[in-house]
């Protein structure tokens, strides 16, 4: 059973001067439910090596580690998944590479693109981009963001877990959770925070907090 909660997008370059295993450890030290791999503006080999090391951490962590687009690097890490966009294999093609017990998630914006993900076997969905956002260029609205009522619309349609993303913060984690999110998705909410694990926490505690008082 995949914790939802906290959602951590990894951003070597968001991490004021951390490396990215050092956020790793304090969020898992702090709670965190999934971790996944970004680093966009690194080269593959560059991922793949810091990947190898977040695998080591997550593993012994048993926290689920999954990698962001690139299915050959999920594949070779031996990741436990591989998280979608509109440019990436379609989810049918991951998981025919990958395997039936892969996790397979797929960003979305709208209840048509979330029903359509479903559909097509997604394991969870990342919902957003829920506020602005200057993190996530790949996201659609990131100038305005769809806002936490679009989450509870893409969550009343489908029966897959939506993790939202794109501006979360621990002020407004609680509103997205209320609305029906699962859990959130960050990267500097926790990459650029003063004390990561203590974000990771906070994070957590609101979202738990905002379910609670669905």
């Amino acid at each position: 059973m995949v914790d939802w909660d906290v959602y951590l997008v990894t951003g070597e370059s968001l991490s004021a001067g951390r490396t990215t295993r050092e956020i790793v450890e304090a969020a898992v030290s702090g709670g965190v439910g999934v971790v996944q791999l970004r680093e966009k503006d690194r080269t593959v080999r560059e991922r793949y090596e810091m990947g190898r090391e977040i695998r080591d951490l997550t593993r012994e962590a048993g926290v689920p580690f999954v990698v962001n687009d690139r299915v050959d690097l999920a594949q070779s890490l031996d990741a436990d998944g591989v998280h979608l966009g509109d440019d990436d294999l379609p989810v049918a093609a991951a998981r025919e590479i990958l395997g039936e017990d892969a996790i397979v998630g797929r960003s979305v914006s709208t209840v048509a693109d979330a029903e359509a993900a479903e559909a097509a076997g997604a394991d969870y969905l990342g919902v957003g981009a829920v506020y602005a956002t200057g993190s996530k260029d790949d996201i659609p609205d990131e100038e305005h963001g769809i806002g936490p009522e679009r989450v509870a619309d893409v969550a009343a349609a489908v029966d897959l877990p939506t993790v939202a993303i794109g501006g979360i913060t621990a002020e407004n984690a609680a509103e997205v959770a209320r609305a029906g999110a699962d859990g959130v998705a960050v990267i500097t909410a926790i990459t650029g925070a003063d004390d990561p694990e203590a974000a990771t926490a906070a994070l957590r505690e609101a979202v738990e907090r905002g379910r609670a008082e669905r």
